[in-house]
């Protein structure tokens, strides 16, 4: 998902050219992060399912995020796996997969299709009993354990400013393309609880949103 004022493919961030510029919500680095903060919840995980859909138009950002994983992985003492599912079946087999060996823990990529499918995802989670971490707040508010991604309202405020320069006579392709500066934390302790985990001080203390 993303923010444009512009879409499409751009020649670099800094000098975008062509008639593109925009924002984007993606970051590599948070694939890392969502990975240090499940062993944070959990400190037991030795293995997460990474779950993407490898056909849907962020796709490339599925390959931003997984190198980002893979390089945090074995300082975490943790095995992550490329999930990718494109059926609610596969979704299913997935997290029961996760489920399954001891140890085992759940991160949903952003993309579209697994934020179509969140209420499926988030009820078998609970169901498997699986500590798994969002990007998007909606999954936390509708029942996931946590989330940590973009501030969506600071980005489309940051994009407003942009389409203001535009109308004012700046050239689109001098904007270089921004990308996310804000990003909130929202934990649900009911899913904590549910799932028998104490979710650590320092975490909550990190918490933009707690959920009671």
């Amino acid at each position: 998902m993303s923010n444009p004022v512009g879409s499409g493919f751009v020649a670099s961030l800094s000098r975008p050219g062509g008639n593109i510029t925009g924002f984007t919500n993606y970051e590599s680095s948070m694939g890392g992060k969502w990975l240090q903060i499940l062993k944070e919840v959990v400190p037991s995980t030795i293995r997460a399912a990474i779950m993407f859909n490898p056909n849907v138009s962020t796709h490339i950002a599925a390959g931003y995020y997984l190198d980002s994983l893979a390089e945090a992985a074995p300082g975490l003492a943790v095995t992550a796996v490329a999930t990718p599912v494109q059926t609610a079946g596969e979704i299913e087999r997935a997290v029961a997969e996760s489920a399954a060996p001891p140890g085992g823990g759940l991160i949903v990529l952003p993309d579209t299709f697994t934020l179509v499918h969140r209420d499926l995802i988030v009820r078998l989670a609970a169901e498997e009993r699986v500590p798994a971490v969002y990007s998007f707040r909606l999954f936390a508010a509708q029942g996931g354990l946590l989330s940590y991604g973009i501030n969506a309202s600071n980005q489309f405020s940051r994009a407003a400013s942009y389409i203001d320069r535009i109308l004012k006579g700046e050239r689109t392709p001098d904007l270089p393309v921004q990308t996310p500066t804000k990003y909130e934390l929202v934990i649900n302790l009911k899913t904590a609880k549910a799932l028998g985990l104490e979710v650590p001080p320092s975490l909550l203390a990190r918490a933009d949103e707690v959920i009671e």
